[in-house]
């Protein structure tokens, strides 16, 4: 918990999330219009997103089994009976005048998630519910000097809202919650969690006390798009709103804007209550009803998620807990590490993965999925390091040439006559011959022993650094000292 230190003493911040994540599934939630991003405006409207009359709409069977989906991975409630409400309100590009979305009865109710603390501590964050709602179109103001143009391609696309509970006390919690947030739906493939293509997006509710006293009048921020600008939205918000109560003012509860440009809120309208939305059980709809059987089954075939690979990963590889939250962060990088580490010495593992390996994929900007290194390729170079047909220093550069060709280590080694020479009687052949070309550097070592290393570098230079650096000091120790 951070404190925010004003004129009058010291102030909590209260935060709760509300994050809408868009289901993966090739249809919308209640027609057959597709859902790819990025198609030309409004060429993914069925009749139904556009409200024709007369149009009924249908619910899709893989946006509730991924919504449940979700529900099982977050440790919540399944409710077996859930019912779609009708929310009223208006807008240019929401063609029914309402949404549909689940209020009183939402399809999963209360459970929690764990999140990692940068003090190295963990915090259990309590999730209220997890609602199906579907999108409403996008209004675009800057195509026309005087127009506003509307693309219906979002309308009706499947939304699963999380709403936390205010259990967040700063601007990190927050982050580090939506971090692992994003991290559970990209494991259980329910979501993508590209926030910067708006299938993730955040309102954040902040509000601010004295500790201890009673919750303050929250204020919302709409539609934050990356989890930087959560963090910096956060922050400015419990500043302003300490500053005014600070000031004599009151905080009044509405709806807000951050602008990252400014780094800033702006107001954007009252905050409305539930009663404004007038909602009530939309009449085209039955409820959903689901069965025991359903959700068992989907439980059935949920993958190892974050936190149970995060401690098998300390517990089968000794990883420590830092090492091991890196690596599960994402799914892909959590699939390659396994791969490399297996069966392998795990703590050499992650040297390579989080050291070369990790500097590369930055370097280039590409994830592990575009990674021109094979994760088995990685784990064959471990192999030839630890066998003693590679030095360190080459084993470097055999990882340049994986990098610039994407071949097997081994294809490679033999390619360029890579082999480390491990044969003792060619290293102290090797050694006698500089040592008898340098009786002086011999008298030197003799006087002051921290000459030691010029002979080494000489022998690795005559062996074009393929000798083995521990048999060249083994050997020339015992033929210096002797």
């Amino acid at each position: 918990m951070s404190l925010i230190k004003g004129e009058t003493g010291e102030w909590e911040v209260v935060l709760g999330l509300e994050v809408h994540a868009q289901v993966i599934s090739d249809a919308k939630l209640f027609s057959g219009a597709p859902t790819t991003f990025g198609a030309d405006p409004n060429t993914q409207v069925s009749l139904v997103d556009a409200a024709m009359p007369g149009m009924l709409p249908v619910i899709n069977a893989r946006c509730v089994e991924q919504a449940v989906r979700t529900g099982l991975g977050l440790n919540a409630k399944i409710n077996l009976r859930s019912v779609f409400d009708r929310k009223n309100y208006f807008y240019a590009d929401l063609p029914q005048g309402y949404q549909i979305s689940q209020y009183k009865d939402p399809i999963v109710g209360e459970g929690e998630i764990e999140v990692d603390l940068e003090s190295g501590g963990t915090k259990k964050i309590g999730i209220e519910r997890l609602h199906l709602e579907q999108d409403a179109g996008k209004s675009l103001h800057d195509q026309h000097p005087s127009q506003t143009y509307v693309d219906l391609n979002r309308s009706g696309v499947a939304l699963m809202e999380i709403v936390s509970r205010p259990d967040m006390r700063s601007a990190d919690e927050a982050a580090a919650y939506l971090t692992k947030l994003r991290s559970i739906v990209r494991y259980l493939g329910t979501c993508d969690g590209n926030m910067d293509e708006g299938s993730m997006r955040c309102d954040v509710n902040v509000s601010v006390r004295k500790p201890g006293s009673e919750l303050g009048t929250r204020c919302e921020i709409k539609n934050v798009n990356s989890i930087r600008f959560v963090k910096q939205a956060i922050e400015y918000e419990a500043r302003r709103q300490v500053e005014v109560i600070e000031g004599g003012g009151k905080i009044v509860q509405e709806t807000r804007h951050y602008d990252p440009g400014r780094n800033e809120t702006r107001s954007s309208r009252s905050k409305e209550d539930a009663h404004d939305y007038r909602y009530f059980p939309d009449p085209d709809l039955l409820p959903l009803v689901l069965t025991q059987e359903f959700v068992d089954g989907i439980r059935a075939t949920l993958p190892e998620l974050p936190d149970a690979r995060k401690a098998r990963f300390i517990k089968d590889y000794g990883l420590t807990p830092y090492d091991a939250g890196v690596l599960v962060a994402e799914k892909e990088t959590a699939a390659f590490f396994d791969t490399v580490a297996k069966g392998r010495d795990a703590k050499e593992a992650v040297k390579l993965v989080t050291g070369d390996f990790f500097a590369m994929l930055n370097r280039r900007g590409a994830s592990v999925a575009d990674s021109p290194i094979k994760a088995e390729h990685l784990g064959r170079l471990l192999d030839l390091q630890a066998d003693g047909t590679l030095s360190g220093r080459m084993a470097k550069e055999l990882f340049v040439a994986m990098e610039e060709t994407g071949k097997d280590p081994a294809v490679l080694v033999e390619e360029r006559g890579m082999k480390q020479v491990t044969d003792t009687g060619a290293i102290e052949t090797a050694a006698r011959a500089v040592i008898d070309a340098n009786p002086d550097k011999v008298a030197a070592y003799k006087a002051k022993p921290g000459m030691f290393g010029w002979f080494v570098g000489q022998v690795m230079k005559s062996t074009g650094g393929k000798a083995n650096p521990k048999a060249v000091n083994e050997t020339l120790k015992k033929l210096l000292d002797a």
